[in-house]
């Protein structure tokens, strides 16, 4: 790896991850919940946050807070998926995007499916994990197997997936959580869409045809994990900070 490059990206990690990074960013709900005390609901919020972050910010952040402030008034968000997801309307109509009520109704079953025999996300997982030999976000993938919002498919890079797995397992940062203490932040994959990618490529960290595939974010992953150590995940702040940084 160029010594100019990798110094580059330690530049871009150490600038853009930060608490102000969260400002207009879904990782901004990390914290909607006490993680001391409400660690099921962080999880929850944190991964519903995840799936819906997609496409403009200006959409998706809306959208996701009316979920919360919805479930906030019915003793919060772990809380309101497994008594039935009071008060959301049903029917075909557009929630947001391409997915109808009902395809998020169907979302909110799943995860209290999951939460019925289990206090959280996070122990339900850490279980799943111990007995399939399968990377985790392939596993939260299969969990899911109704949803529609929940990536799926071998060749999908998963990043919305992988963006949670960030959040939740990545330690000694100001910006991830870092609670899920049983999966080593060294094999996470980075979470690439199109934004990290057209940085990746400008930077010859990937070739000008790659897309955002699975195959592309473990090599970029593997490539990151050349300057970041055992932590290629912090590469994503250098990454997507760089594309979505207006003042650049």
């Amino acid at each position: 790896m160029d010594e100019i490059l990798a110094k580059k990206l330690i530049f871009l990690a150490d600038k853009y991850e930060n608490l102000s990074f969260c400002d207009e960013d879904p990782s901004q709900f990390l914290r909607w919940y006490n993680i001391d005390t409400q660690i099921a609901d962080v999880e929850v919020c944190s991964f519903i946050a995840a799936m819906i972050a997609f496409g403009n910010r200006k959409q998706f952040i809306p959208k996701i807070k009316e979920i919360l402030e919805l479930a906030d008034k019915n003793n919060g968000i772990a809380s309101w998926i497994k008594s039935g997801a009071k008060g959301f309307p049903k029917g075909n109509k557009k929630f947001y995007r391409f997915y109808s009520y009902d395809d998020f109704l169907c979302f909110f079953n799943e995860i209290s499916l999951i939460l019925k025999d289990n206090q959280t996300l996070g122990l339900f997982f850490e279980e799943k994990y111990k007995e399939e030999q399968k990377h985790l976000c392939d596993l939260i993938s299969d969990a899911f197997p109704n949803s529609k919002i929940v990536p799926k498919g071998k060749a999908s890079a998963k990043k919305r997936i992988n963006m949670f797995l960030r959040w939740m397992i990545r330690k000694n940062s100001s910006v991830d959580l870092g609670i899920w203490n049983w999966f080593s932040e060294k094999d996470l994959i980075i979470p690439l869409d199109i934004h990290v990618l057209k940085e990746a490529i400008s930077l010859g960290l990937l070739s000008e045809k790659s897309t955002a595939s699975r195959k592309n974010a473990v090599l970029l992953t593997e490539k990151m994990s050349q300057i970041f150590v055992d932590d290629p995940c912090r590469a994503d702040f250098a990454l997507f900070g760089l594309g979505v940084d207006t003042n650049r």
